[in-house]
């Protein structure tokens, strides 16, 4: 059989290389919708500076600057949530030693997958998007995720927050200007497709919102909550967490007082990256 074509970028590949060659303990950042990789830049020069190799891929087709994703909001269109899986997965294949990993929002569903593949040394997973089996759908989730669910175009297009929106589902713990600030510098359009999967995972067998919750490599797991999240509210990842800490693993919970969606990118994002760095510590050294 042929062999199937990288998906990754040669920036993605140089970071993986640069990893490797540190001799380093790799950390592996997913983003989740409405950011880029670039979001986790603070957090990638935090953990370098404690000895770690700090690598963000993007997901597949993402646009290498907000600049340029706000100019094309349907490069995001099509992608799904196995693909991304994949793209992450052929990331961490790549490096020669096992890393941890960091997931925000989806990238928290998708940090819980790759855990699930047993590739992860240690996982942490903040405000995760639900996975099936999680039951919890809150009213406030159902409101941040309107903007999507409630257009079929968007399976086709590419789907940007007004401020509001955003100010509701992500920023809503924070005042007006730095609501502002964050719609700003970070907001680009998202991938519809993921959320119509989520919101069906309960009712779709062959869905790929789904963890592998038992299997015995799925190595330390921490999950973090924010306690004002609008997007993920705390039962839904309250909910995660009972059932993964039936695993073997050490399986941890956190939550964030009076922290929103937007918790990994505000003024306070120090403190959720030092509480990840606090359990990372603890198992990925």
């Amino acid at each position: 059989m042929p062999e199937t074509a990288s998906t990754l970028t040669e920036t993605e590949r140089a970071e993986v290389n640069s990893a490797n060659d540190s001799g380093r303990r790799p950390v592996v950042f997913v983003h989740g919708l409405w950011l880029l990789s670039s979001s986790w830049d603070r957090w990638r020069a935090m953990f370098d500076d404690a000895g770690y190799a700090a690598v963000a891929p993007g997901w597949p087709n993402d646009p290498t600057s907000v600049e340029q994703a706000r100019a094309d909001p349907d490069a995001f269109a099509a992608t799904m949530v196995g693909e991304v899986t994949d793209h992450y997965l052929e990331a961490i294949a790549e490096l020669t030693m096992k890393p941890a990993v960091v997931g925000h929002s989806f990238g928290g569903l998708i940090a819980q997958k790759i855990a699930g593949e047993g590739a992860s040394l240690a996982t942490v997973a903040i405000d995760p998007a639900p996975f099936r089996g999680v039951l919890s759908v809150p009213l406030s989730s159902l409101k941040s995720s309107a903007p999507v669910v409630s257009h079929l175009s968007s399976l086709r297009h590419g789907v940007t927050l007004s401020f509001d929106e955003f100010r509701y589902g992500w920023a809503n713990a924070l005042d007006e200007d730095e609501a502002h600030a964050l719609y700003d510098e970070f907001h680009v359009a998202a991938a519809g497709n993921p959320i119509f999967q989520a919101v069906t995972a309960n009712l779709n067998p062959f869905t790929e919102v789904r963890v592998d919750t038992k299997n015995p490599d799925r190595g330390p797991l921490l999950l973090i909550g924010g306690e004002s999240d609008h997007t993920v509210p705390v039962k839904p990842t309250e909910q995660a967490y009972k059932i993964q800490s039936k695993n073997d693993g050490i399986t941890e919970f956190v939550v964030m007082a009076d922290r929103g969606h937007s918790l990994t990118i505000d003024h306070g994002w120090s403190e959720v990256a030092q509480t990840t760095l606090d359990f990372l510590e603890r198992f990925a050294r």
